[in-house]
């Protein structure tokens, strides 16, 4: 293990390395009023390999980390601090799901035990699960990733075996996949001493992600049915629940981005705003994961999502990549990752 972790870091260096010019703009000359012929500014920070006449990576986006990254063959096309160790919030739980999804068929039943809710820390975002109650594995999936329910989390972390045991299980996970930057205390992304990510882990993560059919369905839905109390006459109640990515949703003054697939928005504190959004357009899909903008803006982590997916949509083919996402072998999917049926939305008794 030590030995592949030194062989990635070695690669790591020399591709860094390798971009260092062009990731200063060494030599460029100022976007405005040059040839066309010529190679964009790049802003301070920014690593880049632009090819003349191509666009500008956007400038003024306040993020303290992003990248923007392929899908198909994990080229980094542009990047900036994507190494960074930052809080992740609840985009953490891409990697939990990672893990955990694979485990349990969706139409599967689990009744709550209030032991597995004990521990869901204050301010938690929850979607209302109660003891006592049976779910469906996929409810609670539903819960996870539209609502971003921590209650889910640690009842799914529960049937996994336990907060820690999942915890543990998620850093390997992290480690084998080349996520080295990810250190994991709490599975939900809640604020933890030490816990930490980077804009290339979560990227990689989400990438993983979207290999998976019952992941990506998840990540791309807007809304489903959650079962809450019981009607007048003893049946049970559903009652609809959305998807909290508002770059999915158009919710709260963000217009929709065309194509977007999802991945996982996320919130803390001390973490600020995150955010893993993945969009199609002209066959190509592109990652843009944005860590904690600081310019104060409405819903900035959006809009800065938002042009950096633009400008790699407009400037795919005409850029050198900046590195790739994790280890050669990440091309494949995850092994551990099994199919499983497409989550279901429709209510049932």
């Amino acid at each position: 293990m030590r030995t592949k972790k030194l062989a990635r870091r070695c690669a790591t260096v020399a591709i860094g390395l390798a971009v260092v010019g062009p990731a200063l703009g060494l030599g460029a000359a100022p976007s405005q009023g040059m040839p066309s012929g010529s190679a964009p500014r790049v802003p301070v920070g920014v690593e880049v390999r632009a090819r003349p006449g191509a666009p500008a990576v956007p400038e003024g986006l306040s993020a303290l980390s992003w990248v923007v990254a392929d899908t198909e063959s994990g080229a980094v096309l542009a990047s900036k601090d994507a190494h960074r160790k930052l809080p992740p919030a609840s985009t953490l739980k891409i990697l939990f799901a990672l893990v955990v999804l694979p485990k349990f068929e969706a139409d599967a039943k689990h009744t709550v035990r209030q032991s597995e809710l004990d521990g869901v820390g204050a301010g938690s975002s929850v979607v209302g699960i109660d003891p006592g109650r049976t779910y469906r594995v996929s409810d609670l999936w539903n819960g996870v990733f539209l609502r971003s329910g921590n209650d889910a989390v640690r009842v799914l972390a529960s049937m996994n075996g336990g907060w820690s045991a999942t915890a543990r299980e998620m850093e390997e996970f992290a480690d084998d996949m080349g996520a080295e930057d990810t250190t994991v205390v709490s599975p939900d992304g809640y604020d933890a001493a030490g816990q930490a990510s980077s804009a290339h882990d979560l990227t990689l993560l989400g990438r993983a992600g979207l290999k998976d059919p019952a992941f990506a369905e998840y990540a791309a839905t807007e809304e489903a049915w959650f079962p809450n109390g019981y009607w007048s006459d003893g049946t049970l109640r559903w009652e609809p629940i959305h998807n909290t990515n508002r770059m999915l949703t158009g919710l709260n003054g963000v217009t929709p981005y065309p194509g977007v697939v999802g991945i996982k928005n996320g919130y803390t504190t001390h973490a600020g705003n995150t955010l893993v959004a993945a969009a199609r357009r002209d066959g190509h899909t592109l990652i843009a994961t944005v860590l904690n903008p600081r310019s104060g803006l409405s819903n900035a982590v959006y809009e800065e999502a938002r042009e950096l997916l633009d400008w790699g949509f407009e400037a795919f083919e005409q850029v050198d990549p900046v590195g790739h996402l994790g280890a050669p072998a990440d091309d494949a999917s995850p092994s551990s990752v099994r199919r499983q049926p497409q989550p279901s939305v429709t209510p049932v008794d």
